[in-house]
């Protein structure tokens, strides 16, 4: 299996290319507000009780259940969390490109972006790129009713239990986190049933193709072992030949 380039190994590059992602993912969905779109019917949301309060502060309580795993995973094991970011960053992306390949409707309330023009969606994206509008005024409520495919918070919390699930009690930690995530997302209505069952098969084929590929550095800022196509230690092999 052939590996990847490898981007560095330090934080600040990994935070520049997570969010210059966001920024991108913003972009792209906020293209999609101007098409009209479909309503679909979705059969867990109809029996779903609808929590007004969750919904209005889904965004602060997505930071308050992702941020401190975050942060514990980056005192953890730097390595890991700098491939989070930089795998983080592509799930971004790949996001953007789904949410106009599929093109979905807002799940309450009118459409009320269909026919978005260009300054007020470059307004708009000034406004998102801005992470305070979102917490403050909700500014993601009002600019984004169609970013559905796939969804972004149960993605996030999800891939982020990835990448804790071998560190013992931080991977329980996360799993518990993105398991009450899925809940917000479910009784503020912010996504259909298949944007989260979407969002959970494109996130694990995602981590699962780029870490076969992008083997994680055992420490941080240190390549791991180049391994061949049998699995085995290049460096090692390279040694063994050495001492012969």
């Amino acid at each position: 299996m052939p590996a990847m380039p490898r981007p560095p190994d330090r934080i600040l590059p990994a935070l520049a290319w997570r969010y210059a992602c966001h920024a991108s993912m913003l972009a792209l969905a906020l293209f999609n507000e101007s098409r009209p779109a479909p309503r679909l019917t979705d059969a867990v949301l109809s029996v779903t009780p609808y929590l007004d309060w969750v919904s209005a502060y889904n965004y602060h309580l997505w930071l308050a259940l992702y941020a401190p795993v975050a942060l514990a995973l980056w005192r953890r094991d730097r390595a890991r969390f700098v491939h989070f970011l930089y795998v983080g960053g592509l799930l971004s992306l790949l996001r953007g490109v789904t949410i106009n390949l599929t093109a979905l409707g807002p799940i309450d309330g009118p459409d009320a972006n269909a026919g978005l023009d260009l300054a007020q969606g470059f307004a708009a994206w000034l406004n998102l790129v801005n992470p305070l509008p979102t917490l403050t005024d909700g500014a993601a409520a009002v600019h984004l009713t169609k970013d559905l495919f796939f969804s972004g918070h149960t993605a996030t919390t999800f891939l982020l239990y990835l990448y804790c699930r071998p560190l013992g009690r931080l991977g329980g930690v996360a799993l518990a986190a993105h398991a009450a995530v899925v809940v917000v997302v479910f009784v503020s209505r912010l996504h259909y049933t298949i944007d989260v069952v979407g969002a959970w098969a494109i996130t694990y084929a995602v981590f699962a193709w780029t870490t076969a590929r992008w083997v994680p550095a055992a420490t941080f800022g240190a390549a791991p072992p180049v391994r061949d196509r049998l699995g085995t230690d290049r460096l090692g092999a390279d040694r063994l030949t050495r001492r012969r």
